[in-house]
């Protein structure tokens, strides 16, 4: 692969590098034939330098490799999923922007703590 931290998957490799990873993976579903596939391609290398040491990338040939698109029921590429402790947790199909790859990573790479809001105050008759 071509970027630093985007890591080639196979359907031998996918469950060590993907379900049994401590991180989150994006997995990116390709073929060289699909132009929003190629188009995709930078977005997602721009997503691996950005979350570089927070989120694994991985880039899988739909050619190469169809036991695992076939297992996740990928019909349609370019086709992303978000994995975390080994279970899907976005997909995304199609060709989007940075922003909406990233907006679906933050949700689950951002833990929120979220804090009792303060009880209203009533507002005293004068």
């Amino acid at each position: 692969m071509a970027v630093e931290g985007v890591v080639e998957l196979t359907d031998s490799n996918f469950d060590s590098d993907v379900l049994k990873s401590p991180d989150a993976v994006l997995v990116d579903f390709w073929a060289a034939w699909c132009g929003p596939c190629r188009a995709l391609a930078p977005v997602v290398d721009e997503i691996a330098t950005q979350y570089r040491g927070r989120l694994k990338v991985g880039k899988m040939d739909v050619d190469k490799n169809n036991a695992t698109p076939q297992r996740y029921g990928v019909r349609g590429i370019p086709t992303l999923l978000l994995f975390k402790n080994g279970q899907v947790k976005e997909q995304i199909v199609g060709y989007v922007g940075k922003d909406v790859i990233a907006k679906a990573i933050d949700k689950h790479l951002n833990v929120v703590e979220m804090r009792p809001a303060a009880p209203a105050m009533e507002k005293q008759a004068r």
